[in-house]
């Protein structure tokens, strides 16, 4: 077990997702398309020297392997634009409400004048050699199990090229993905254990997704986590998809470090890509202010009047909450809200709408390895509303709605006199209570709910 305090372990996260909508400088949709492509364009890229007389150092990197660039083109995806032959147009106003939303829920300083700047990129993925982004906000916070993790920054910016496939002479990027509108979000590098890191990665995706504004599934979402060590240095690890691995990915970095540490070398600063083992593999030199520049083709962006029409929507935890105050359990309001379930629209009690929809079903698939349709829960649902079922049987109707063998007539309720007869006749038989439970209910289930019967039995027990 290592010591990260002794460690002076620090990470701080860059968590990058699409937003939902156009993409950001044009009005292509953002999609991504399958199938053989409209056009397929060949292009060489190569480092330019920044306003201050320097060269990214990362982008002469990728320039001095010396590849070729191929670009896809869909026409129901892409344009110009993305092809860089013509001019970008105005900012996706919506995207960027978005982006302001989530900045004053991280409790941000919003910038009034928002200014895009260029990043140079000379891996091929974009087409004009650079990606635009802009700073919105800075100097937010959130609590995370009573830690107060600092938001650096949020930005919006434009995702890159999707990569199809790579050899030793060319790299081939399908243009779908270019420019649909992602947000950014660093923050300080305040978390000190692997564990933390996971958390504070979830809540951030809490609160993006409570919006309702973004993408979601794998390529949708990326964080990237910088991550040092004492007498170490700070290493860029890009692209982690599953939050899950978050913990064991840092674990492994700090490992590798130490060793290098240990062998009296030096721990480079670079950035490094996630490879199957949960490793990490050399990427590319740690980039440079020199990759920044303004763009000059969009004026300053005002914000002030987009922050008059911003509503803060209630996040999920907020949500979560109030469910387990209508009674059910914390694991089970999350499924709901992840599965944007309306407990409401049935018209029954929502513990047991919720029982019906989610436990079930898991209950069922366990037992009887059958997937169930959810045509068949909303059955359920209608029958129970309908008072044409009990509870107590709803996995068996469940089951003979699978197997088209549901008749409704073996599920019809029985006439509380015919019951109340035979317990009058069990009691004479000195019978327990729970003998007569389990006859009764063996002869009658589906007929009779087992707290009617219990009320019966009560009734007449001396």
């Amino acid at each position: 077990m290592m010591d990260y305090n002794k460690l002076n372990l620090k990470v701080g996260l860059e968590i990058h997702r699409q937003i939902e909508g156009k993409k950001l400088f044009c009005r292509c949709p953002s999609k991504l398309s399958e199938g053989v492509p409209d056009l397929v364009v060949k292009r060489n890229l190569r480092a330019v020297e920044s306003e201050i007389g320097e060269q990214d150092k990362s982008a002469v990197f990728e320039m001095l392997k010396e590849k070729n660039g191929i670009y896809e083109i869909f026409h129901e995806s892409s344009c110009l634009i993305e092809l860089d032959e013509e001019p970008i147009l105005e900012i996706n106003k919506d995207a960027l409400r978005t982006v302001l939303t989530v900045s004053k829920l991280l409790n941000c300083d919003i910038s009034e004048d928002l200014i895009m700047m260029r990043k140079q990129v000379l891996d091929y993925s974009n087409t004009s050699g650079f990606q635009r982004t802009g700073l919105v906000a800075r100097n937010g916070y959130v609590n995370v199990s009573d830690r107060v993790i600092e938001i650096e920054s949020v930005c919006i910016e434009e995702d890159a090229a999707r990569k199809v496939k790579e050899d030793s002479k060319n790299i081939v990027y399908r243009l779908d993905r270019l420019g649909i509108p992602l947000i950014e979000i660093a923050t300080a590098p305040d978390i000190k254990n692997p564990e933390e890191a996971r958390d504070v990665a979830a809540h951030i995706g809490m609160i993006l997704k409570s919006t309702g504004n973004f993408k979601s599934g794998i390529g949708t979402i990326r964080q990237d986590l910088n991550v040092s060590i004492k007498n170490g240095a700070r290493v860029e690890i890009k692209g982690v998809q599953d939050l899950r691995h978050i913990p064991k990915i840092i674990e492994n970095e700090v490992k590798r470090q130490l060793k290098i540490i240990e062998s009296k070398k030096k721990v480079n600063e670079e950035v490094r890509r996630v490879n199957d083992n949960l490793e990490t593999d050399f990427l590319r030199p740690m980039p440079g202010s020199a990759r920044m520049y303004p763009e000059t083709d969009i004026a300053e962006i005002y914000t002030k009047e987009l922050l008059k029409e911003v509503k803060l929507p209630k996040l999920i935890v907020e949500n979560v909450k109030e469910l387990v105050k209508k009674g059910l359990s914390e694991e089970m309001a999350k499924e709901v809200i992840k599965r944007e379930i309306n407990l409401d629209g049935y018209g029954l009690d929502i513990k047991l709408v919720a029982d019906v929809l989610i436990e079930r079903p898991k209950e069922i698939k366990k037992r009887f390895k059958i997937d169930v349709k959810e045509e068949n829960l909303e059955k359920v649902l209608e029958l129970l509303k309908n008072k044409k079922i009990s509870k107590d049987v709803v996995v068996d109707v469940i089951i003979d709605l699978e197997n088209d063998k549901f008749d409704d007539s073996k599920y019809e309720k029985i006439d509380k006199k015919i019951i109340e007869n035979e317990v009058k006749n069990l009691f004479k038989n000195d019978l327990s209570v729970k003998a007569m439970m389990g006859i009764l209910m063996g002869k009658y289930k589906g007929k009779i709910s087992g707290n009617e019967l219990i009320e019966i039995i009560k009734k007449y027990e001396k």
